[in-house]
C-alpha cells in the first residue's frame, strides 16, 4: 500500500458530509453526459458534412459507402481524444498535487516538449515511423526533461516559481531545437507539421490498441496515489506522520505523470493548457481532495479536448484547425487570468 492505515486526521481533507458527498456524485453524473453528447458531436459533426443517415448507417452498418469510411475515421478520432484528453487531465492533477502549484501542467513544466523533441528525433535522425517505435522514445524524452526540471528546480527544494521557470527555459530550447530539426528535413518537415501543433487526425484503431496499454497503467497508478498525495498536501511533517513515503510518492508521481503525457504526446503531438484548465476549475468547486479531482478530470479533460476538436472541424470548412491550435487559444486568455487572480488574491 501506498499509504498505511492511518487514524483520520484528514484536515481539510476530511470525509465531505453526505450531501456535499451527494451534490459531487451528481456532478460526475452530469460530468459523463456531457462528455457522452460531445462524443456523439465528434462523431456526427465534421470538416465534411454528413446526413443523419450517412452517421446512422456508418455506426451500425458497414456498407463500404463514402459516408462510413468518414464516420469509421471519427469513431477512431473520438476515442484517441477520450483517451488522450483523459491521460493529460489526469497528468496535470498529478503534477499540480506534486509541486503544491495549481497553474503546474505537462506543457509548463516541459514534459511534452522532451517528448516531442525526442519523437522529432526519431523520426528524423533513426526513420522511426511507427507509434510503437517511436513511444519509446517519447517516454524517454518526457523522462528526462521531467529530472532535469525536478533537478534545475531544486529537487527536494524545489518550489512552485523554480520549476516553472526551469520548465519554460527547457521548453524555449527544446522548441527552438524542434524547428531548427523541421527546417533542415524537409521530409520531416512534411510529416511532423501536423503533429507538432497536436492533432487527432491520425487517429486510427492500431494506434489506439498500441498506446492504451501505457494509458491504462498510467491511469491505475494515478489514482492510486490519490491518497498519498492528499496527505502531502498538508505538508511533509505531517504526511508523515500519516504515514506517507515522501520520496516513492513523489518518484511514482513523476512516474505516472510521465507515462501519461508521453504516450499522449506520441499519440497526438503535444496539446497544451487541457492538464492545466481542466483540473484547476474542477479544484474550485470539488475542494482540495484527489478522489474528486482525479475522476472529474479525467471525465471534463476529454470534454474539453474532443470540443475543441470539433471547434476546429467547424470554423474551417472544408478544411480544419488543428485541436493543439484551438486548446491554445483557449488557454492562454484562461492561464493568463488565472495568473492574474493568483496575484491579486495574494496582494
Amino acid at each position: 500500500m501506498l499509504v498505511d492505515s492511518v487514524p483520520e486526521q484528514r484536515a481539510e481533507i476530511a470525509p465531505a458530509p453526505p450531501t456535499r458527498r451527494a451534490i459531487r456524485s451528481l456532478g460526475l453524473l452530469a460530468s459523463l453526459v456531457m462528455l457522452l453528447l460531445v462524443a456523439v458531436a465528434s462523431i456526427a459533426i465534421g470538416a465534411k458534412e454528413l446526413s443523419l443517415d450517412q452517421v446512422w448507417h456508418g455506426l451500425f452498418q458497414d456498407t463500404g459507402t463514402y459516408g462510413d469510411v468518414v464516420v469509421g475515421e471519427r469513431v477512431s478520432r473520438t476515442v484517441l481524444g477520450l483517451l488522450v484528453g483523459a491521460a493529460l487531465g489526469l497528468s496535470g492533477t498529478v503534477l499540480q498535487a506534486l509541486t503544491r502549484n495549481p497553474l503546474a501542467d505537462p506543457g509548463l513544466l516541459g514534459i511534452n516538449a522532451g517528448a516531442s523533441a525526442a519523437v522529432v528525433t526519431a523520426i528524423t535522425f533513426f526513420g522511426v515511423t511507427s507509434l510503437s517505435g517511436y513511444v519509446w522514445f517519447a517516454f524517454f524524452g518526457a523522462a528526462t526533461v521531467g529530472a532535469l526540471v525536478w533537478f534545475l528546480g531544486g529537487s527536494r527544494g524545489a518550489t512552485p516559481v523554480r520549476l516553472a521557470l526551469a520548465g519554460t527555459a527547457l521548453s524555449a530550447a527544446l522548441f527552438g531545437y524542434v524547428q531548427a530539426v523541421m527546417i533542415m528535413d524537409k521530409a520531416a518537415l512534411a510529416r511532423m507539421r501536423f503533429w507538432t501543433v497536436g492533432s487527432l487526425t491520425s487517429a486510427t484503431e492500431d494506434m489506439i490498441w498500441q498506446v492504451l496499454p501505457f494509458l491504462a497503467a498510467g491511469t491505475l497508478l494515478a489514482f492510486a496515489l490519490a491518497r498519498p498525495l492528499n496527505a502531502m498536501a498538508m505538508g511533509d511533517d505531517t504526511a508523515k506522520s500519516l504515514g506517507a513515503h515522501l520520496n516513492r510518492t513523489r518518484a511514482l508521481s513523476m512516474l505516472a505523470a510521465t507515462v501519461l503525457s508521453g504516450a499522449a504526446t506520441a499519440a497526438c503531438g503535444p496539446i497544451v493548457f487541457v492538464g492545466l484548465m481542466v483540473p484547476h476549475v474542477v479544484r474550485s468547486f470539488t475542494g482540495p481532495d484527489l478522489r474528486w479531482i482525479m475522476p472529474y478530470a479525467a471525465i471534463l479533460s476529454p470534454v474539453l479536448l474532443l470540443g475543441s476538436d470539433v471547434l476546429g472541424r467547424v470554423i474551417a470548412r472544408p478544411s480544419e484547425v488543428q485541436v493543439g491550435i484551438i486548446t491554445a487559444i483557449i488557454g492562454g486568455p484562461v492561464f493568463i487570468f488565472l495568473v492574474r487572480r493568483r496575484r491579486t488574491a495574494q496582494l
